[in-house]
């Protein structure tokens, strides 16, 4: 898509929101969650997969290069300074045969070609090493959008009192939007970071964070995100 179409698009959208923001507030929508006392970073599928070119779930690469990368470096910065929880999270299966009586992707291969990010291949689902975990953060793998269905998430979240997460990666109409909606339904304040969160296809990021920030978390910038968690030190 060309850039002048890109740009018209998001005008477009602007336009769609700023009539749909007098509405949710007409409404009693767009109320703030706010951040809590002991924050924890989830990112979601910022794998190579998806933040490398060359694959089917490569994402926006402009944005991942120029925003995202830059946004999680920062963000990550400020929660080792704190000694805050990190938690990577990734996306590959072990069963890729589709043809195969049982696998561990169900049924989603009939939506989406979940067969090309193979466990097998390692480098698929390895964070990106711009913003590879260090010691003492943890790799959780996932089968499904969210990074709370069916996995352990919730559990280590609260044994380590956390109240808030701070959720980045991609992407922002599936597994980023479905993480968070589980977030705020498992008791978690949910933070969108906006700069942080990235799709493959033109609008989507401006349409899902926009309506996220309407019903399930509070989209806050990056800047704003890392004064909170330099806050806590006290």
């Amino acid at each position: 898509m060309q850039d002048f179409d890109v740009k018209e698009l998001d005008r477009l959208l602007q336009q769609a929101f700023d009539a749909a923001t007098a509405l949710y507030q007409q409404r009693g929508f767009q109320r703030r969650v706010g951040f809590g006392k002991r924050p924890a970073l989830v990112s979601v599928d910022l794998a190579n997969a998806w933040t490398r070119p060359g694959n089917p779930f490569t994402c926006d690469q402009e944005k991942m290069d120029n925003e995202i990368i830059p946004a999680m470096q920062k963000l990550l910065a400020a929660f080792r300074a704190n000694g805050l929880p990190v938690i990577h999270v990734t996306t590959a299966y072990e069963i890729t045969d589709r043809k195969a009586p049982f696998t561990d992707m169900g049924l989603w291969h009939d939506k989406i070609p979940v067969d090309v990010v193979d466990l097998k291949d390692k480098d698929l689902c390895a964070i990106d090493s711009r913003i590879a975990p260090v010691e003492g953060e943890y790799t959780l793998l996932k089968k499904r959008a969210s990074a709370f269905h069916g996995t352990e998430l919730a559990g280590i979240l609260r044994a380590a009192n956390v109240d808030t997460i701070l959720v980045t990666g991609v992407t922002a109409c599936a597994c980023v939007r479905q993480t968070i909606c589980d977030g705020i339904a498992d008791g978690f304040r949910t933070i969108a970071v906006k700069e942080a969160i990235g799709d493959r296809v033109p609008g989507a990021v401006a349409w899902n964070l926009f309506d996220i920030d309407a019903k399930f978390g509070d989209v806050v910038g990056v800047d704003d995100c890392v004064t909170y968690l330099n806050s806590l030190k006290a």
